[in-house]
């Protein structure tokens, strides 16, 4: 079967030369959509891990003042669970990935090893604010400092974030740069070896066809004239051996038109 393919595609060079570059165009259209939606895929993923992350200090001064809230007001003892919830189940999703809200694994090691810094300060705020009958014993001075450490660390993951995003989308903006200059190559390459040359070969068949054609078209109406006319002498005369005569040349007319005919024939299967 596939001798059979091969054996069609060799003899059509120049349909062959068109579907390369159709499925060139095609095959480079592609990988060029399935980067560009790649790209936009990392960068809503990159913009949601950012923001969380920023979301990330707003829980931790949230909690705070719901400690102050406590000992000096009045005390939402659902708003604090919810802030330590929260802020305890995001700092895990940003380090080992949710499928649930679309936030990556973390496969930056600079990254991680802040959140490994950050992580005593995290369970510090959790574990002594875990019990609420205990908050009046918590020192809300040691608290402070370790949510303003907290805030510091968080600072320059989201910041890193923000990097590892912008350089991602400057390698993603290269290879498109790239792949874009590939793919004019590609096509230009294309247009100058196979299409050009198809072209002109295409101009030439049919410059070639045509003077064929006025050649043959001469020489047959020509050899036609002559079979008229001895047609029409031969229905006036008569003598039947000038009769003779006449029919010998018009016969002799009729085969030079078939060879005409035959010569035409051959030259258009050479073309062909």
């Amino acid at each position: 079967m596939w001798k059979k393919i091969l054996s069609k595609l060799k003899s059509g060079k120049s349909f062959n030369n068109y579907y390369l570059l159709v499925f060139t165009v095609i095959v480079l259209t592609i990988v060029i959509q399935s980067i560009i939606q790649y790209s936009l895929a990392r960068q809503r993923q990159d913009a949601l891990r950012i923001n969380v992350a920023g979301r990330q200090r707003m829980l931790s001064q949230s909690i705070v003042k719901s400690v102050y809230e406590c000992r000096f007001g009045t005390c939402d003892y659902g708003k604090l669970r919810l802030a330590m919830t929260q802020i305890s189940n995001t700092n895990r999703a940003l380090q080992s990935g949710n499928d649930a809200t679309g936030i990556p694994k973390l496969d930056n090691v600079e990254i991680q090893k802040n959140f490994d810094r950050l992580e005593p300060h995290l369970n510090f705020i959790l574990e002594s604010t875990n019990d609420f009958n205990k908050l009046e014993l918590v020192d809300l001075e040691i608290l402070s400092a370790e949510a303003d450490k907290f805030l510091v660390v968080m600072d320059t993951i989201v910041g890193q974030f923000q990097k590892a995003s912008e350089e991602d989308i400057s390698t993603l903006m290269i290879i498109e740069l790239e792949l874009a200059v590939f793919s004019l190559l590609i096509l230009i390459l294309e247009i100058f070896f196979f299409i050009n040359p198809s072209i002109k070969k295409i101009t030439s068949q049919n410059q070639k066809l045509k003077e064929i054609a006025w050649h043959q078209t001469h020489a047959f109406n020509g050899h036609m004239k002559n079979i008229k006319n001895y047609n029409h002498v031969l229905k006036i005369e008569k003598n039947v051996e000038h009769k003779e005569e006449l029919i010998s040349f018009l016969m002799e007319e009729l085969t030079d038109l078939e060879g005409v005919s035959e010569n035409m024939v051959k030259s258009l299967e050479k073309q062909a």
